[in-house]
Parts: structure tokens; C-alpha cells; sequence
């Protein structure tokens, strides 16, 4: 009966369980069913936002065209990249362009079956689900890369898209569920509209373009330079893989700052690329136990070649960008310099082998005293209290604490820990903002310019001493008082007016008759060693000499006005206020910039060209935006001109004359002209070099024209800035490569109409005297040339 009663009750049971079996599978069904028919009602509502209640999707026209922060590059005429310009630190790399490895790396971390889906993975979602939720495990968040370039790109997580839905909710836990739910939803509607409009290796691209990886690295590209100082397509796989790895965690992962976390993640990625067939085992296992091999450096608005000419022409440039609806910083054009990267690595490494040697000597000359001193050689008194009140650190203190407040003066002289530049390398050390100020206030300055005389090609640019440090430019933005590197201009309006180079002239002292009003009745301008030779000099040999007592006698002769024109056709302008004779000494402050651009024109056959230092900027795409051809006009005559180069030559060739000092290989086989320039009490330094192929211009000096050497003969042009030209011309010349050669200036297409041989035309004047003594000279000119100096002189004027 027992047996009889299982027998019949196991069917009844059997047909239960079957029952209860099919009810859980349609129940799950319906379950799966609803859910997807939530999820689209769900993703259809946010598509048409409902009046704003999910905040929206970006357009259709933002999806065709995504915005994505480029830097603006900008490269040099032999087209190195100089530097950049941005907020984001990106740089595009088109998909045919990118590293092998990093691709395979990528995909096989980050989304394996990426070139499958359509945007959505539900195998991963499955397995999220599966992994997450029932076993508790960690298995990522399922994203696909087009869902993570979705967020990178439009800010989906953002304030922006952020709708009144979730606005109002009240309860915060509850909010941000919510609002991380309808995000996610968002990045699946992106990711599908992406896959719908471009290619998967178009996706792929753009990834890797935004994606951040820390240390102000923004895509794969600048990421390879600042962590590994190479190209994306030059990365090996363990670099590739230790990039890929630091994507989802930048912090955490950083190579820089997290080495053994970073290194356990990269092989990580190696496994996957193990597990994927792009790595094979005795790869992996080779490759797991190197350590990673950085060579950082993080790149920054200061950093790169050129710095202070990158800065020097910022403003021109973010001027241009807003006329021509640009942003300079986002929208990733390319602006091709005429700079030449060669020539700027020789003249920043001129400059700065020999302003660490001049340093060295100028505080050796001042043996811990203060160079900072009055016209009588005395330290002027409260200095460094005066200068900080032009600091930002003190209008800071002044505008939380009040002009007269004691807090002002305690905080100022707070020590705290700084870097400081020093030509041994910075140092850390422990300062207050008024020791800083002291320290740096003993470095000397310089800038120097180079330029192609015939287009005006900006070929160097070098600001100052270093940018970290010192961010001001003694190129464009600093202007000084000239000297005698001025003194063309007015010898210049000579030439223009019918004097000849060799013009005599005694060297004797002359007195100016100045206006009434003025605090004392004459000026009588002294030579720099404050003698009188008596002699008579050719306007040449004044000129090579530097002399003053004939630059005076000139000037008085052609008038501060007829210079001021010519200088201003020349490019350097000058308040009328300051057209008195006093400007043949050079009193009017001018630029490197300027002087290089006066300079050319006299190379230049007499047409002016503006100091030209962009050539054409190109859109993100390659396109020209436009170009900017040399900029020129006709300023004197080809004959001046001419006659100008002739007389700067003899700074070079004249006994005595300032640039004789120049190198003999620089002058061997070649025509180089010259001039020197120093203010009082040596504060300003200058040498102007000219040949055949380059204009060069070169300023040394204080940070404040207090600043000066201890005495004169130290601190004038020959020796401050002379040195930085003669080394900057002898690497260019050994360098066959530029293209820069010795030889002659071009003459004239026309027979000059003076004679240049002055020996010639003396002789002639002799025989002419002889025949008809009775004839009217000029009492301060004379006809005798003047008896050749055996010694080298490389004095030059004081104002």
C-alpha cells in the first residue's frame, strides 16, 4: 500500500514543481521585459527631456562636431615645436598615427569587445550585474569606451546637464542615486549617437585624444612627453601599458608619485594583453619585472624653447585670435614662428654662458656692498623698501591689512620656504619676501634679438636670464636708454643730408646754448675718458670711436628734429619732448626690438622692415587661416643706407674703433659692422653686430637702472654685451647648415655719388688747398687725417 500511495503522490508532485518552474522563468521574463521596456521609456523621456526634467542632451550639431579643449602649438620656422598655449593640455593624434600598443592595450583593459558593439555592452552589463550585485565582487563599471569618451567629452556628470528632476529631490542619498542613474542613462544615449556618427577607429582616436592622465596631461600624446619625454608611436609596451593603466585613476596610479602601485597596475594590463593573444607568455613574463623608466616633466606655459618670446607675443596673438573668433587657448591652431630653433639654442646658450661668468664678476667687483647707487657712487638709502611697494606680495598685504598696519612689515620679513634661481642650479632655502627681493636684485639682466635684415625675420629672441625665475623681456617689453648704439641715427641724418663718411672733424669740446628755463645755460658733452685728443677725425672714425664731442658737432649741425624724423622712419619713435641735443648720446629709451629693425634697414638697401615674427597660423585641421608676408616700406635711400653699413664697418676696421675687439674668425674673409653702446655709470650695456646675413642686437644690465657696475670700464657694452654676440656668431658660422656665410655687404645698384676712400679724397683736397690757399674752410673741420692709434680702445660714451 506504502509503495502504492509514492507511486500515485510523485506525478502530483512532479507536475508542481514543473508549474512552479515555469511561473519563475515567465516571471523573470516579464521582469527582463519590463525592465527594458523601462529602460527605453526611461531613455526616450530623457531624450525629449520632458521640459527640462533630466537636463538634456548635447546637440546633434555639438555630437558632428565634438569640442574637445585643444592647446594652440606653436613651431618654429624648422618646424620644432616651440611651445604651447592652453588650459587643457591636449594635442590630437589621428587614428593611423597611434601607437600599436597602446591600442592593444587599451582594448584589452578597458573594453575587449569594443569593435562589436554598438555602443553598449550587455555582456559586460551581464557580468557587472552578476559579479556586483549577487557576488559581491568588484568587476568594474561595464562602460564601454564610447560611453567613457561620452563623459570625457560632454560633461555628462556635470552642473550642465543636470535637470530639475533631480534639482528637486529633497533627500540627498536619494539624489544622487537618481541623478547617477539618469547620467548613466545619458552616456549609453551618447555612446550609441557617437557609434551611429563616426568609425570606430574615429572613436577610438578620440579617446585616447581626451582622455586625462594626470600631471596636467590631457591624451596619449602629451601624456607620452611628460611622463616618458617621447611620441605616443615611440612608446614600447610596457610604457603603453603603464599609460593605459594609469587612465581610470591618474592619482592612484601615477608613475610619478605612486611608482610600485603604477607598476603592479601596468602588469595588470600586460596580463590582459596576455590573455588577449597580443602578448605572448615569455613576453609577458620578460617584461613584468622591468621597472618603469620615467623621464618626467611636466609641461607647463614657462617650459620649452623660447619662453620669453612664446610670452613677448601672447598679446599680439590673443588680439588676433578675438578679431578673427578664436580662442587661443581651446581651439588647438597652429602658429608657425619665423624663429629658426637652431639659432635659438646658440643664442640662449651665449647668453647664458656668459652671464653666469659676468655675475660672477660683478659681485666679486662689489664684494658684498649693495650695487645699487647714486650719480655720486653713494648706496642709495632705502632701496629695497621703496622697490617692494611695486611688488604684488606687498599691495596684497596693503589691501588685508592697511597701508600703515605693522602687519604689512611682519608679514614681509616672514621667513618661508622658497625656491630661488642661482647659475649653479635653483635652490631651496628659507627667505622673506623682502630677502628674495634683496637676492634678486643683484642678478643682472640681458635680451638679445637676431633677424634676417632682408624679410625681417625673427631668427632669435632670448628675454632675460631665465623665464622660471624672471619673467620680464628685455627684448620687446623692456626699454633702456641706447648710448652710442643711437649714435647711427643721427650720423645717418648726416649721410642723408649730403656729409661724407669722410668728413673731418676735430675732436674738441662743444658747447650746446640751451633754452631759457632750463637748469644751466650751456652743455658741453664729454668724451668717455673725459679728454680732448684735439685730433681730426673722419665722421667714420668718430663714429667707430664713439666719440661724443663729434656726435655733438653733428647733431648741432643736422638738428634733434631732422633725427627724430629719421630714427622714426627707421622704426624707433621718440617723443618730440625729447628732440634736443642731449638725444646724440642716446637718452631716449628704445628697444632691442627697435634697434634691430633700425639697424636692417641699413642693410636692407634702405627699406625699413618691420621685425617680422609669425609667417602664417594654420586652424586644427591644417588649414591657413592666414599668412602675414614681411611688412616694408621705403625709409632712406639705397645710397644712405649703404654709406651707413660702410661707416658701421669701421667699429670693426677703424684703429680704435669698438668692435676691433671682435674675434679674428669672425672678421676673417668677412665685412662686420658694429657699435657699442653704455649709459652713465655703465647701468646699460649695449653692442648692435651687423653682417651681410643677420641683424643682432644685445642689452646687459641691472633689473633697475640704479643698478650698475662698480666702475665704468667693467660695466661697458664691449665688455658686458659685446661677448654674447661674438660667441652667439662664431657657432652660427660653424653650423653650415643655416645657411649664414661670411662675405661682403651687396653695393649699390648705383655708382655712389661720394667717395668712400677717404685717403683718396684727402689727398685730393691736399693738392686742391696747395693751388688755392686763399679758399674758405670750415674752422672746425680740417683736411689732415688723423695719426692711427697703434693700442685697441674699447671705450665708449657716457651721457
Amino acid at each position: 500500500m506504502e509503495e502504492t500511495e509514492k507511486e500515485v503522490q510523485t506525478p502530483k508532485k512532479s507536475s508542481k514543481t514543473r508549474k512552479w518552474v515555469r511561473g519563475i522563468v515567465w516571471a523573470s521574463w516579464l521582469i527582463v521585459l519590463g525592465g527594458f521596456l523601462s529602460i527605453y521609456f526611461i531613455v526616450h523621456a530623457i531624450s525629449v527631456d520632458m521640459n527640462g526634467l533630466f537636463g538634456g542632451l548635447p546637440s546633434y550639431k555639438s555630437l558632428e562636431n565634438p569640442k574637445n579643449d585643444l592647446s594652440s602649438e606653436i613651431y618654429s620656422a624648422d618646424g620644432k615645436l616651440l611651445g604651447k598655449y592652453f588650459r587643457t593640455n591636449r594635442t590630437n593624434v589621428p587614428y593611423d598615427s597611434l601607437s600599436p600598443n597602446v591600442i592593444h592595450a587599451l582594448v584589452d583593459t578597458e573594453d575587449d569587445s569594443f569593435f562589436d558593439h554598438s555602443g553598449i555592452s550587455f555582456k559586460d552589463l551581464i557580468r557587472v550585474g552578476v559579479k556586483s550585485i549577487i557576488l559581491r565582487q568588484g568587476a568594474g563599471g561595464g562602460s564601454t569606451l564610447s560611453q567613457q569618451l561620452a563623459k570625457n567629452l560632454y560633461s555628462t556628470r556635470g552642473d550642465e546637464f543636470e535637470g530639475s528632476l533631480v534639482k528637486n529631490i529633497g533627500n540627498r542619498t536619494i539624489r544622487r542615486g537618481v541623478d547617477l542613474f539618469i547620467v548613466k542613462m545619458k552616456e549609453w544615449i551618447i555612446a550609441v549617437q557617437l557609434e551611429r556618427r563616426f568609425t570606430k577607429k574615429e572613436i577610438l582616436a578620440m579617446y585616447l585624444n581626451t582622455v586625462p592622465y594626470g600631471s596636467n596631461a590631457f591624451g596619449i600624446q602629451v601624456a607620452a612627453k611628460t611622463f616618458f619625454n617621447k611620441d605616443q608611436k615611440d612608446l614600447n609596451v610596457q610604457e603603453a601599458a603603464t599609460l593605459v593603466g594609469v587612465i581610470n585613476a591618474p592619482t592612484r596610479y601615477s608613475p610619478k608619485n605612486h611608482p610600485k602601485r603604477s607598476q603592479n597596475k601596468r602588469n595588470m594590463v600586460l596580463g590582459q594583453m596576455l590573455a588577449y593573444g597580443d602578448l605572448t607568455q615569455a613576453q609577458f613574463d620578460s617584461l613584468k619585472v622591468l621597472p618603469i623608466e620615467l623621464q618626467y616633466k611636466m609641461d607647463n606655459n614657462n617650459h620649452g624653447m623660447a619662453p620669453y618670446f612664446r610670452n613677448a607675443i601672447r598679446p599680439w596673438l590673443m588680439k588676433w585670435a578675438k578679431n578673427n573668433g578664436i580662442d587661443l587657448w581651446e581651439d588647438g591652431i597652429k602658429i608657425y614662428t619665423t624663429i629658426d630653433s637652431r639659432m635659438q639654442t646658440l643664442a640662449e646658450k651665449a647668453l647664458d654662458d656668459h652671464m653666469k661668468a659676468l655675475q660672477a664678476k660683478f659681485n666679486h667687483s662689489w664684494d658684498g656692498h649693495n650695487p645699487w647707487i647714486d650719480e655720486k657712487g653713494k648706496e642709495i638709502p632705502n632701496f629695497i623698501e621703496n622697490q617692494i611697494k611695486r611688488t604684488h606680495a606687498y599691495r596684497a598685504l596693503v589691501k588685508e591689512f592697511g597701508a600703515s598696519s605693522d602687519s604689512v612689515d611682519y608679514y614681509l620679513n616672514v621667513k618661508h620656504p622658497m625656491t630661488v634661481f642661482s647659475w649653479q642650479g635653483d635652490v631651496d632655502t628659507l627667505m622673506s619676501t623682502m630677502d628674495s627681493l634683496r637676492y634678486y636684485k643683484r642678478f643682472l639682466q640681458a635680451g638679445f634679438m637676431a633677424m634676417d635684415p632682408h624679410n625681417g625675420y625673427v631668427k632669435a629672441w632670448v628675454g632675460g636670464i631665465n623665464y622660471d625665475h624672471f619673467k620680464y623681456d628685455h627684448v620687446m617689453q623692456g626699454k633702456r636708454q641706447p648710448g652710442s648704439t643711437f649714435k647711427p641715427m643721427v650720423y645717418g641724418t648726416a649721410i642723408e643730408n649730403g656729409y661724407s663718411p669722410c668728413y673731418q672733424v676735430k675732436d674738441m669740446p662743444y658747447t650746446f646754448q640751451l633754452p631759457k628755463g632750463s637748469t644751466k645755460p650751456t652743455w658741453t658733452p664729454q668724451n668717455a675718458d673725459g679728454k680732448f685728443t684735439g685730433e681730426n677725425m673722419t665722421l667714420r672714425q668718430a663714429m667707430a670711436k664713439s666719440v661724443n664731442s663729434i656726435t655733438a658737432f653733428v647733431m648741432d649741425k643736422v638738428g634733434p628734429r631732422q633725427v627724430v624724423d629719421f630714427a622714426s622712419r627707421l622704426g624707433i619713435d621718440i617723443p618730440k619732448s625729447q628732440a634736443v641735443p642731449a638725444l646724440a648720446l642716446g637718452i631716449a629709451d628704445v628697444s632691442v626690438y627697435e634697434l634691430v629693425g633700425a639697424y636692417g634697414t641699413f642693410v636692407n638697401k634702405g627699406v625699413y622692415v618691420r621685425p617680422n615674427f609669425i609667417t602664417r597660423i594654420e586652424d586644427k585641421f591644417g588649414n591657413v587661416i592666414q599668412e602675414f608676408p614681411p611688412q616694408t616700406k621705403e625709409a632712406i635711400s639705397e645710397e644712405t643706407a649703404y654709406l651707413m653699413v660702410y661707416m658701421l664697418r669701421g667699429a670693426a676696421e677703424e684703429q680704435g674703433g669698438t668692435a676691433v675687439g671682435l674675434s679674428w674668425e669672425l672678421k676673417h674673409n668677412n665685412e662686420i659692422g658694429g657699435k657699442t653702446g653704455t649709459t652713465q655709470n655703465a647701468s646699460d650695456g649695449w653692442f648692435m653686430g651687423v653682417t651681410k646675413d643677420l641683424i643682432c642686437g644685445t642689452w646687459v644690465g641691472g633689473d633697475s637702472r640704479s643698478i650698475h657696475f662698480k666702475n665704468w670700464y667693467q660695466g661697458q657694452g664691449a665688455r658686458t654685451a659685446r661677448p654674447i654676440y661674438d660667441k652667439f656668431m662664431r657657432d652660427v658660422y660653424k653650423d653650415e647648415s643655416l645657411g649664414i656665410t661670411k662675405g661682403a655687404f651687396e653695393r649699390p645698384s648705383k655708382p655712389l655719388s661720394t667717395e668712400i676712400d677717404c685717403d683718396v679724397l684727402n689727398s685730393a683736397i691736399y693738392h686742391q688747398e696747395e693751388e688755392t690757399p686763399q679758399a674758405e674752410t670750415d674752422s672746425t673741420a680740417t683736411v689732415a687725417p688723423p695719426k692711427p692709434k697703434l693700442e685697441e680702445l674699447d671705450s665708449d660714451d657716457i651721457l
